[in-house]
């Protein structure tokens, strides 16, 4: 059988370009070297508790165009991203709100935090940030910077953040009220029953086969199909003839506790440079679980290094150039299609994976109908 569409990857991108193809009528294959499916987002219930296998993933989104697709396989619950920051066992609220200004500085205002932070970037003599350090304090003084953010972004990050662009920061929420909200997102929440069953629910009546490697057979793969939507890492598919892309990993340390509470919150992210994880996820107040036990994941931060999964696209000047290559390749391909973080070497929100699968879809088969 020769199908309309391959869909390699059956992550968030896949499915939904999967699922539009099959509901417009074309036969579609998904695969993808993992034996699971939902990518990066797949949940597996341990102790009756959804656990997020590759990290924490919070839908939010202001469009309203996804968030009724999205709603069409998944009932979102009321969570609300509130993480908690710890420096040295002292707590922070984050987003930087009123409560954190009240706890660094013991200010109770609004105009005495705002001038707080003035004095501070006033005296580190930023006008234009250069760098990630220089806009982290221009956006919350010296004080938060080195508490709150210097050690949890070179952790995360592996460099020292005078040596980060200070776009990776600009939209770090800062509020001058008492709103504990993470996200400026008209809608928010987790799907009720984890991720993997919402996409499921996405690819139910595609086919779907597991634990087959695309690359490693890609003449057959590609005989199989008029077209294919390829998910993975831009530069593997090209065998990294320009030299590999840079990323940053993230290593996990999962565990089952025998107490119902460990930590009170979904999120803590632990802001010292002393500490070598950068947070602690406890999986079931994503749902505001009730089990007599709890799951808790440490995450470590890492260099990618082949044979590990690779997460955050590294978007400095050398890498932009080298994916920029890469990208003039794969316009001129005829029979593949980009896309997803990997295929486009960008950090993705959940939302314009989905809003980028969608106009993808939309374009494409519109094309092929006409």
């Amino acid at each position: 059988m020769k199908y309309d569409y391959l869909v390699v990857g059956a992550g968030l991108f896949g499915a939904a370009f999967a699922q539009q193809a099959k509901e417009a009528g074309r036969s579609v294959l998904v695969i993808d070297r993992r034996d699971h499916i939902g990518g990066n987002i797949y949940t597996k219930e341990v102790e009756g508790i959804a656990v997020h296998q590759y990290g924490a993933h919070i839908f939010h989104t202001n469009d309203e165009k996804v968030w009724n697709y999205i709603n069409r396989f998944a009932q979102f619950n009321r969570y609300i991203n509130s993480p908690v920051a710890n420096y040295h066992g002292e707590l922070y609220s984050l987003p930087f709100n009123m409560y954190t200004f009240y706890k660094m500085w013991g200010v109770t205002t609004p105009a005495e935090a705002e001038e707080k932070i003035r004095q501070q970037r006033q005296e580190a003599g930023i006008s234009e940030p250069a760098n990630l350090e220089e806009q982290a304090i221009a956006l919350v003084g010296k004080d938060i910077y080195e508490r709150l953010v210097k050690g949890y972004t070179e952790k995360q990050w592996g460099r020292p953040c005078d040596q980060l662009p200070a776009f990776i920061i600009r939209r770090l929420p800062v509020r001058l009220t008492f709103d504990n909200n993470y996200f400026n997102a008209n809608h928010q929440g987790i799907p009720v029953g984890g991720y993997t069953a919402m996409v499921e629910r996405m690819l139910e009546g595609v086919e779907v086969r597991l634990g087959e490697d695309y690359l490693a057979r890609r003449d057959e793969w590609n005989a199989q199909a008029d077209k294919v939507i390829y998910t993975g890492s831009i530069d593997s598919f090209y065998d990294c003839c320009y030299g590999p892309l840079e990323y940053r990993s993230v290593r996990f340390e999962t565990e089952v506790l025998d107490m119902p509470n460990f930590q009170g919150n979904a999120v803590v992210n632990y802001t010292d440079r002393e500490t070598p994880y950068t947070r602690i996820i406890e999986h079931k107040h994503f749902e505001f679980g009730q089990q007599p036990k709890t799951v808790i994941s440490r995450e470590y931060s890492s260099e990618w290094t082949p044979g590990v999964e690779p997460y955050y696209p590294i978007n400095d000047p050398k890498n932009t150039e080298l994916y920029a290559r890469y990208r003039q390749l794969a316009d001129k391909e005829q029979q593949v299609i980009f896309g997803g973080r990997l295929g486009e070497y960008r950090y993705y929100d959940m939302d314009a994976v989905l809003a980028s699968a969608l106009t993808l879809a939309e374009q494409e088969l519109k094309e092929n109908k006409e």
